[in-house]
């Protein structure tokens, strides 16, 4: 059910005075206002620590999205609203909606509250240089109660188009024309946002994503790389037991259903049980120090256990009405080249328009800023309406 309006002023106004690191004082919705779907809530200046370089004015923003949990109704969500320096072209500047990677599903670790990492600084500010200002939604369950539903396509695509509406409803010198940009587990908000922009958000000029280390999951590919990692033979890390665990603690957080122990082994239930609130970095070395792998982490009836979470992992279609950019690194361990290629190959078996790239030698983070020049052609003719080279088998470059 949608907050009435007075009832969700009051609820921002209280988060601001409960949590003062969101560095906001939300403005009270008028009662006149329908609280729907991209409704701006209020903005604030945020801090130059957690800006762009050589960026123009930068805002913190709370708006309204539809629940992805549910699909109906709408929650509060953050994002950050970046501009270019100096004064907006005539009709404004077009739009990056950014689409952040893992940082885990607690309450502190939300992007808006922490500076940007030099990787994604260096990219956005790529991207500003372009001459696009920059739109990054922090989702829903970060930076404002409730349970972060993790790798949720639906509650992604939902934040991502919502932050464009509210952003261009609440900051001059924005215009609707927008590039949906991703990485991991943006990379599958860009691809879903895509996928749902056309039922869900018809008003919203998307030009076509741009997805690096993308996620793609079906049950077979699932099946393939757990038999991969057992026959890998002696333990080494593998990043996918982080996301498998925040895929956990983030279900049990909504699911009552859901047991832990049906899906991950005693050794590993340390470490899920620090999930709820412990930020990539740190889950990541947890991981090292006790020795966690997929064999050894996960129950081998996993896949039925954490089922409701990979379904909502899925996307609602397969056929995007804009081309698509995929950039994958050859030596990518957090999301694995078989995925990333898996979803290419059904895309474009789809009918989708994909143009995508394969990077030799590089990992999950290296293809960010190695895609670069490859992803500013494809902007440039996505953005003149030209049409773009399809490439479905991509060779390593």
């Amino acid at each position: 059910m949608t907050l009435p309006a007075r009832i969700l002023g009051t609820l921002m106004a209280s988060l601001c005075l409960a949590s003062p690191a969101l560095h906001a004082r939300a403005a009270e919705t008028p009662a006149k206002t329908p609280a729907s779907p991209g409704t701006p809530v209020g903005t604030a200046p945020l801090a130059p620590a957690l800006s762009l370089p050589d960026a123009g004015q930068a805002l913190r923003m709370t708006y309204l999205s539809t629940d992805g949990v549910t699909g109906k109704g709408t929650v509060p969500v953050t994002a950050e609203v970046i501009l270019p320096p100096g004064k907006a072209p005539a009709g404004g500047w077009p739009i990056v909606a950014w689409a952040h990677g893992t940082v885990g599903i607690g309450q502190g670790c939300t992007p808006s509250l922490h500076p940007y990492t030099v990787r994604n600084s260096t990219y956005l500010a790529a991207w500003m240089k372009r001459g696009f200002a920059i739109v990054a939604t922090d989702y829903q369950g970060l930076g404002t109660p409730g349970v972060h539903p993790y790798l949720n396509t639906r509650a992604e695509a939902y934040n991502v188009l919502d932050s464009v509406r509210a952003a261009v409803a609440a900051v001059p010198g924005l215009r609707n024309t927008v590039m949906i940009v991703g990485q991991s587990q943006g990379g599958g908000a860009a691809f879903a946002a895509a996928a749902f922009a056309a039922p869900s958000a018809p008003d919203v000029n998307s030009r076509g994503p741009v997805a690096t280390g993308v996620p793609y999951f079906t049950p077979e590919l699932g099946a393939q790389l757990t038999a991969a990692a057992h026959a890998a033979g002696p333990a080494k890390y593998d990043p996918l037991v982080v996301y498998m665990l925040y895929l956990g603690a983030s279900l049990a957080a909504r699911d009552p259903a859901f047991h832990p122990e049906e899906a991950f082994t005693p050794r590993a239930m340390a470490a899920y049980h620090a999930a709820s609130t412990t930020c990539v970095g740190d889950m990541e070395q947890k991981i090292k120090d006790e020795g966690l792998t997929l064999p050894n982490a996960l129950q081998p009836d996993f896949p039925k256990a954490l089922a409701p979470a990979f379904a909502a992992m899925a996307y609602p279609t397969l056929k995007l009405a804009q081309p698509l950019f995929v950039g994958t690194g050859t030596d990518d361990h957090d999301v694995p080249p078989m995925l990333q290629l898996s979803l290419v190959k059904a895309a474009c078996a789809a009918g989708s328009t994909v143009q995508a790239h394969l990077y030799k030698g590089l990992d999950h983070s290296q293809t960010v800023n190695a895609s670069l020049p490859d992803s500013a052609a494809f902007t440039q003719a996505v953005m003149a309406g030209q049409p773009v080279t399809p490439q479905c088998t991509p060779v390593p470059e």
